[in-house]
Order: structure tokens, then sequence, then C-alpha cells
């Protein structure tokens, strides 16, 4: 049964009876709730809702770009994602309003001398130079250090002591690959309370484009019991009769049968939830599998803790359409190479089945 569409129709419904309005910075307007948690167990399948055809490709890809330790958009543009794109282009507009004039010449009318003004790009036009120009993009498409920078690359100063004999001293740049550090901590130490990766990096806030609205996530693992092993190892030889069945511990190491369920907990201050929430879900469930691939645990539970919980003024018809429409089977994904995966091809999603898009605008 899929639990999860109900989960999120059911959100949808309270924000619609219980929300209050309130206006926001993109000046579209909300109605909002605050506190709420979704809660999906991955072996009732993938987390992709199914009222909704879902742009999963997009969302895979945006994925891979945090896991790159990317914030520049010229990645998710080449490869066809561009949820990004209206923030990058707001940016570009400020700079060009302070007096960056990096835009189109436009010839003056009625003017007797060639006399010509710079107006900004169209976001058409912005993105079509994002693709084709890699200075344009090194330096427009350019986010601030955001999702990718942080869980990569967390920038820290490291104190020096000089032997110089004047007691000098210096800071050197240490940054620090929290993924990285993760996977490690998973592996030598798999029942620590500090499983955790931190967007929020109250230093560099003012610089990144947009601040993250999920600002971090934590991870637990808990051993499997013999009973879990034992229907993973029936699962493995494709064991159908229902009869109790036994395997010696030599058997199922060699059938590379895993030992540990790992769970993902996020927490998200601001959420879209009606276009954004379930990207969110999708790709907080897309990341538990990568990690229980890459560290050979079996993912277990989801939570997503959300605080200003919304949905755009402009969007209430849209989710009364939603939420009418009855829930399909989850899918089901596979995963290669882990947490380093490479593509969008070495995710693989069968047996999705949706009703169809929803279209409604995206407020920047």
């Amino acid at each position: 049964m899929n639990k999860l569409d109900k989960q999120y129709q059911q959100l949808l419904q309270d924000i619609i009876d219980y929300g209050v309005e309130k206006k926001d910075r993109t000046g579209t307007g909300t109605k909002s709730i605050f506190g709420y948690t979704i809660r999906h167990k991955m072996s009732d399948g993938f987390p992709l809702l199914t009222t909704k055809k879902m742009a999963w490709k997009t969302m895979v890809t945006e994925l891979l770009w945090f896991l790159r330790g990317d914030t520049n958009i010229k990645y998710l543009v080449d490869n066809g994602c561009h949820i990004w794109d209206g923030d990058a282009y707001q940016a570009y507009i400020k700079r060009y309003n302070k007096g960056e004039y990096v835009g189109k010449t436009k010839l003056l009318e009625n003017s007797k001398k060639n006399r010509t003004l710079t107006e900004p790009f169209t976001i058409e036009e912005f993105i079509d130079k994002i693709k084709t120009d890699d200075e344009f993009a090194k330096k427009w498409g350019e986010l601030g250090p955001i999702y990718g920078k942080q869980w990569r690359s967390w920038n820290t100063k490291q104190f020096e002591s000089l032997n110089d004999g004047n007691f000098g001293h210096k800071y050197n740049d240490v940054p620090i690959d929290q993924i990285a550090n993760l996977i490690n901590d998973l592996k030598i130490n798999p029942d620590s309370r500090r499983l955790m990766v931190n967007a929020w990096n109250v230093g560099e806030l003012d610089k990144m484009t947009l601040p993250p609205c999920h600002y971090g996530f934590q991870v637990y693992t808990r051993e499997l019991d013999e009973t879990e092993r034992v229907i993973l190892m029936d699962k493995k030889l494709g064991v159908t009769e229902n009869l109790p069945q036994y395997y010696t511990e030599d058997v199922m190491i060699k059938h590379n049968i895993q030992t540990r369920a790992i769970s993902l907990m996020r927490n998200q201050r601001s959420v879209d939830t009606f276009l954004g929430l379930p990207f969110n879900i999708a790709s907080y469930g897309l990341l538990l599998m990568m990690l229980a691939d890459e560290v050979n645990m079996v993912p277990d539970e989801l939570i997503g803790n959300l605080g200003d919980t919304h949905i755009y003024l402009n969007h209430i018809e849209q989710a009364k359409e939603q939420i009418g429409r009855e829930p399909m089977e989850l899918p089901t994904v596979h995963v290669r190479d882990g947490i380093f995966c490479s593509s969008v091809n070495d995710v693989i999603l069968e047996n999705y089945n949706s009703h169809s898009s929803i279209k409604a605008p995206l407020s920047n």
C-alpha cells in the first residue's frame, strides 16, 4: 500500500484547512503551518509520488550536482535541469541593477548618432549564454557556497604557529568534506550519534544566492535481526515458499547479506509543499539509497522534519486537484556505484506509474 502519497495529500489538505496566510519574500503569498513530520519505510517502495508525474531525471541530476560539490548551474543546464535557473537569473539582474552592465546592446531610437544602451539579457538569453559561453557561465552561473560547497568543502581556518622566533602564526584554509567523513564514520563507528551533515554555514549565508531550505540531515543505523537477514537471503536466492528458513553465517557472508539498516532524517526550515517537497522527499530517498549502497547497509526509514510548511496561493487549486487523485503503487530504484554515481544512467527507476503532471508556477 502506498502510504506516502496519502501522507502527502493529508499534508496538502491540512495546510488548506488550517494554514494561515503569510507574506513571503517572493511577493506571492502563502498558506502556512509550522511543524510537520513525514515518515516513510523504504521497504514500501521508492518515495516518488504517484499522484502527479515527477521529473525523475531533473531530481537525480540536482542530487548528483550537490554530491559533486558543484555550485554553478552550468552542469545543471547542460544536463537539462532548470530548477535553479530563476535563482541564478535573479542574482544576475541584481548585479546588473547595481551597475555591472553585462547584457546586450540596443540602438537608441530616433537618435541622430549611433549611441547604444546596454539592457539585461532575458532569462532565455541568459540561459543560452550559460550553455554556450564558458567564461560567462563561470562568472554568472555561480550561486555561491550553497549545498554542494557545504557538503563537500566546508570552509575552516586552522591555526598554525610559525617557528620564526617571533611567536608568529597564521591561519590555513582547511576544507572539510562532510560526505566523505560521514561515509568513513559509518564504516568505523556506525552507532555514533554524530552522523550528521550540515549546510547551514552561518558565516557564509550572505554569500549564498539562496540560503539552504533543507539545511541538514542525520543518519542512524541499527543491527538487523536474524529474521530480517533471512528475508534478505530468501529474496536474493529467489525463495518464495512461506517456510522457516535457516542459513549459516558463512553462507550469508558469502552472499553479502547486510548486517545493518540505515535511516536518514532531514530538517527543512522552509517547504514549498506543492512543487519543492515532492523533489526533496525523492532526493533524500535516493541519497539514503546511495549511502546504503556505499556502506553495504539496507535502506530503512526516511524522515522529514518540516518547519514553515506552505502552499503558495497560486498553487491552491493545483493542490486540490492532486488531493483528489488515487495513489498508485510506488516504484523501485537500483543504484550503481554507491554515493559516487557519475551519471543519471547509474540510477535505474523501474515500475513507475503515475497520474499526469500538474503545472504550477515557480516562485523565486
